[in-house]
């Protein structure tokens, strides 16, 4: 079976952003376990990312500042379990190497704090550890009429484009 097999898990909801701006805690369903050499744990059991996700939704207090939800795949296989943090108006992350019984706590208290953010950074040193290890990637904002892009090459000054 290939790590991409998704069978056995089910679909997860399309998920849109709430009016009062919460932050959305995605987690990804179909992550599997994998032991110390990198091989996936072939277990009866639902998968890591389901386990991690059913932890999770006990663990999250009614009035968290964000909101729980299960995704297909983040294709981070190699670095299960996985999970993302977005907002339109902050950065977004995307968290691996997480186990899926152990880092529920930490995952609820750097969610908390992400939600507290206007922008979506939080300190390096307030960061739970397994945020601090585990970050794959942080992504922009999506731009807004606020926000203004830089072209990644700048355009040619008038006196550059006058050629012979």
């Amino acid at each position: 079976m290939s790590q991409d097999d998704t069978s056995g898990t089910e679909p997860a909801h399309h998920t849109t952003y709430p009016e009062d701006n919460r932050p959305i805690l995605h987690v990804c369903l179909t992550c599997r376990q994998r032991d110390a050499e990198g091989q996936i744990i072939e277990t009866e059991e639902p998968r890591a990312g389901t386990r991690l996700h059913d932890a999770l939704a006990a663990s999250v207090p009614d009035d968290a500042p964000f909101i729980l939800a299960g995704v297909e795949c983040l294709s981070n296989c190699k670095r299960a379990c996985t999970v993302g943090l977005t907002s339109p108006t902050r950065w977004s992350y995307v968290y691996g190497d997480l186990d899926p019984e152990a880092s529920i706590d930490d995952i609820i208290a750097g969610a908390t704090l992400y939600a507290g953010t206007n922008d979506g950074i939080v300190p390096w040193r307030e960061r739970p550890q397994i945020f601090r290890k585990g970050v794959i990637a942080r992504i922009p904002p999506f731009p807004t009429a606020s926000l203004t892009a830089t072209p990644a090459v700048a355009p040619a000054r008038a006196s550059e484009d006058q050629s012979a």
